[in-house]
C-alpha cells in the first residue's frame, strides 16, 4: 500500500493522478477503469481543497492499494466534518438542460466507482473508494 501526505492545494492534483496513474500502469489497469479512478480521485481531493480546511491550510493522507483485480483509495483529513455521501442525487437531467454542471462531482464519483463509503473517526474525515477491474 503506498500513502502519501501532501498540502490539501488544488496546484497538487497533478501530482497526486500521476502517483495513481503510476500505481494502476504498474498492474495493467484497463483505461476505462483509471480514466474513472482519475476522475475519481480529482473531484475528491478538489472538493478536500477547497473546503474541508476553510481559509486555514491542511493536509490530506491518501493510501492507494492498487492490485491487478482493483484499486481501493483512502483519503483523510482534519478538516471539518463532512459526509458528501449524505448529499441528495441532483437531477442529472435538469442540471444539463440548465447548463449548469455544479454539484455533480460526488454523485459522477458514486456512479462510476464500485464502493464508496465515509465514515469520521479518530477525528479524521476517511472517504474510500474501490474500483474493480
Amino acid at each position: 500500500m503506498k500513502e502519501i501526505r501532501i498540502d490539501a492545494s488544488i496546484e497538487n492534483v497533478e501530482r497526486l493522478v500521476s502517483i495513481l496513474d503510476e500505481q494502476l500502469e504498474a498492474v495493467d489497469c484497463p483505461m476505462k477503469a483509471q480514466l474513472q479512478l482519475d476522475v475519481a480521485v480529482e473531484e475528491i481531493f478538489s472538493n478536500i481543497s477547497h473546503y474541508a480546511y476553510g481559509e486555514n491550510k491542511g493536509q490530506v493522507s491518501i493510501r492507494m492499494d492498487i492490485s491487478p483485480e482493483r484499486g481501493l483509495i483512502e483519503f483523510m483529513d482534519q478538516g471539518e466534518p463532512f459526509n458528501p455521501l449524505e448529499k441528495e442525487d441532483p437531477d442529472v437531467e435538469a442540471a444539463a438542460e440548465s447548463n449548469q454542471l455544479g454539484g455533480l462531482g460526488i454523485y459522477i464519483v458514486k456512479e462510476s466507482m464500485d464502493e464508496v463509503s465515509y465514515e469520521y473517526r479518530d477525528r479524521k474525515n476517511v472517504l474510500t473508494i474501490k474500483k474493480y477491474f
